[in-house]
């Protein structure tokens, strides 16, 4: 019997990376109130009453603040969910997600 040659290979180099890390930086605004950004932290990012509290001034006195740093499709259904709940409480609230 003849050799046979097979179209497998063996793969040999195997690149692995980490995946790539998003920033959720919120927005200072003159509508919404502190109470809410309070709130939407608390729920949506999981902060805790105090961190939330010191983050809340941060972005009321530099008018921005990273909230937290995700996944891409974490990262974005945390934006989405905080924009719902600012739109359905009538509140301008804006987030962004961008490459760490």
């Amino acid at each position: 019997m003849p050799n046979q040659q097979t179209a497998l290979r063996d793969r040999t180099d195997i690149d692995m990376r980490e995946p790539r890390r998003f920033k959720v930086i919120i927005y200072n605004d003159d509508f919404t109130t502190m109470e809410f950004v309070v709130h939407v932290l608390k729920t949506v990012f999981f902060k805790s009453a105090s961190e939330a509290e010191a983050l809340m001034l941060n972005v009321h006195h530099h008018g921005s603040a990273t909230v937290g740093i995700y996944s891409y499709d974490i990262a974005r259904s945390k934006v989405r969910k905080a924009t719902m709940m600012a739109r359905e409480a009538g509140f301008p609230l804006r987030l962004e997600c961008k490459p760490e």
